[in-house]
């Protein structure tokens, strides 16, 4: 079957099982794109931000991050409402930085799975 013949509530099976890594993110850490696609062994950062682009609102999305550590364009406001909450780790910005938003202190919040990694794909 094909991605055009799925029923419209149907999501491709790729998407489904990215959108399950996101799932199991503990609050308070996060995982990069590149960090679920190496996980899956599939893919790469740019898929698993396609589907988190598409599909992520019905998971934790702001556990889902670029590698830098940059709040998501256009979401920095809630993401940053979401970090505070679950006390993910934040380096808080600079006066120089634009926009003065904090990034997310990646050698800090970063999940690589844990014990929870032995069962996946």
């Amino acid at each position: 079957m094909s991605e055009e013949s799925l029923p419209a509530d149907a999501l491709p099976e790729y998407a489904e099982r990215v959108l399950d890594v996101a799932e199991l993110i503990p609050p308070g850490r996060v995982m990069t794109y590149g960090d679920v696609a190496e996980w899956l062994e599939e893919g790469g950062p740019r898929q698993v931000g396609r589907v988190m682009a598409l599909y992520g609102g019905a998971v934790a999305w702001w556990r889902v991050v670029r590698a830098d550590g940059v709040l998501l364009p256009g979401h920095e406001l809630r993401a940053l409402e979401q970090y505070r909450a679950e006390g993910t780790p934040l380096r808080e910005a600079g006066r120089a930085t634009e926009g003065h938003l904090p990034r997310i202190d990646m050698k800090r919040a970063r999940w690589d799975g844990g014990e929870r990694a032995d069962g996946h794909t």
